[in-house]
């Protein structure tokens, strides 16, 4: 299905397919989303009117490209990761998708990054897309709540892990994590959120999306 709905609804991209190809030659573990979630983003950043978008997690920078391209000629995103090599691979295939004026990667742990851009006071973001370690995820979404403002959109991927978080007996470090956010999410009076489930080429998963209210 998901071959299908790409053949028909997701063009051919040179670059995007480059930067498929440029990770996966590069070793890094082929955990970006699929063309159709990588539209899916795309879409939901032209829908907010996004100018500024935060992203939590590089890898090879195909979901930074989805998003960048949905960005206005003077918006900005501010992409973070860990790992040096992760960052160079995105470096060199956004500037091969011409959006290297538009994204800033900062490399180094989120946490410390996310608390840097937090004293910094820098501008609000109108869309964040949190896509990183699970674990992390609730402290994540706590940090970039003070990084927002009324309308931010805050779209967290990977919630269902194989159906795993729904699985009680399960406690992996990553399916806890996710745990937490969804009861944190819920309890949050600023935020309107729901989450959807997702079966394809990426296996059974899902997104967790919320709407900053206050």
């Amino acid at each position: 299905m998901d071959r299908y709905i790409c053949s028909r609804l997701v063009r051919e991209d040179l670059a995007l397919n480059a930067a498929l190809e440029a990770s996966l030659k590069a070793g890094l573990p082929p955990a970006n989303v699929s063309p159709n979630q990588g539209k899916f983003l795309y879409l939901l950043a032209m829908i907010r009117g996004a100018r500024r978008i935060l992203e939590i997690g590089t890898l090879g920078g195909y979901s930074t490209i989805w998003l960048a391209r949905a960005l206005p000629a003077d918006g900005v995103l501010v992409s973070i990761e860990v790992k040096t090599e992760h960052a160079a691979v995105a470096k060199k295939n956004l500037q091969f998708a011409r959006l290297s004026h538009k994204v800033s990667i900062m490399i180094g742990r989120a946490v410390e990054t996310l608390e840097h851009l937090i004293e910094e006071k820098v501008e609000p973001f109108d869309l964040v897309f949190i896509d990183a370690d699970k674990g992390n995820y609730p402290l994540y979404l706590q940090m970039v709540l003070a990084l927002a403002r009324a309308g931010t959109v805050i779209v967290c991927d990977n919630i269902v892990r194989n159906g795993r978080v729904g699985d009680s007996t399960c406690n992996a470090s990553d399916v806890t994590g996710i745990r937490q956010y969804i009861d944190l999410v819920a309890g949050q009076s600023r935020v309107e959120s729901t989450a959807l489930q997702t079966v394809g080429s990426k296996g059974w998963d899902g997104f967790c999306i919320s709407v900053v209210t206050a």
